[in-house]
């Protein structure tokens, strides 16, 4: 479960913020994963959990399309290759 919202209809801080570490572009998977821990003061486990969530999160949709489609496309073709 994600975040209480910061306003009524709104994504969390958090939210956002998981959001943004996707936006970026990582050197490796160990950057990523260590920019999680440091930036985010969670698990990469945890991270993906609450990513994975808000990706079926019509707010998260609302406040970056860009990012939440492509992320659907990448799962939806990881789905579809299981």
């Amino acid at each position: 479960m994600t975040a209480p919202p910061n306003g009524p209809d709104g994504l969390s801080d958090r939210d956002r913020a998981v959001l943004a570490v996707e936006r970026q572009s990582w050197a490796g998977p160990g950057a990523k994963e260590r920019a999680i821990r440091e930036q985010l003061g969670i698990s990469p486990t945890r991270y993906y959990q609450l990513l994975n969530a808000l990706l079926d999160d019509r707010r998260a949709l609302e406040e970056d399309p860009v990012t939440v489609n492509r992320l659907r496309r990448v799962r939806d073709a990881r789905r579809g290759r299981r």
